[in-house]
């Protein structure tokens, strides 16, 4: 296989949804009548977290929560790692084993354009997922990298929505604020 595959060539571009103020309830609905293992979460157009079926589990069923009471914004994963699709597969699962996650949002011009995971590329090339397997056994705290990293969210400082925060001083922080932190 080349290794010039870019995660643009096999992401997902049809994407569910859904927004914070949903309930837990109606988000497995939504993941279990689309036959799906995850849904976006998004404010404003700019994807926030995500929603996974382990959430779920972990965070209401071992909780003993009921999740018509519980929203998506009190569960989810956020912030989210995305990454953009013109990396290669390799630069994709090097981001996913590192981060210790399997999905990747993907992200063009601010906008959530795909979605790529670990099954789709190892229905690609079975390698590739040792490759994901090893990266996740690497230190996953290297400061370096983290702050290398690009997040989706909420600006820690502003809580402005941005698909840029980056990680400063453990802090996940928008353009803005980091460019303030540059002149104080």
């Amino acid at each position: 296989m080349s290794k010039d595959v870019l995660v643009k060539e096999i992401m997902k571009t049809k994407l569910v949804i859904v927004q914070p103020f949903m309930t837990v309830l109606e988000a497995a609905r939504i993941m279990r009548d689309n036959k799906i293992g995850n849904v976006i979460i998004s404010e404003r157009n700019h994807p926030i977290g995500i929603l996974t079926e382990s959430d779920i589990i972990r965070k209401v069923v071992c909780e003993a929560k009921n999740a018509s009471n519980v929203l998506v914004e009190e569960v989810m994963s956020s912030p989210i790692v995305i990454a953009e699709p013109y990396i290669t597969l390799q630069e994709a699962l090097k981001i996913m084993g590192k981060s210790n996650i399997r999905r990747l949002p993907i992200v063009e011009n601010n906008e959530l354009v795909g979605i790529i995971t670990q099954r789709d590329i190892s229905r690609i090339s079975p390698a590739l997922s040792e490759i994901a397997y090893e990266w996740s056994s690497i230190e996953t705290k290297d400061e370096k990298y983290v702050q290398s990293r690009i997040f989706s969210g909420k600006c820690e400082d502003c809580n402005t929505l941005s698909t840029r925060l980056r990680s400063i001083d453990g802090r996940l922080l928008c353009e803005d604020c980091i460019d303030g932190l540059k002149y104080e």
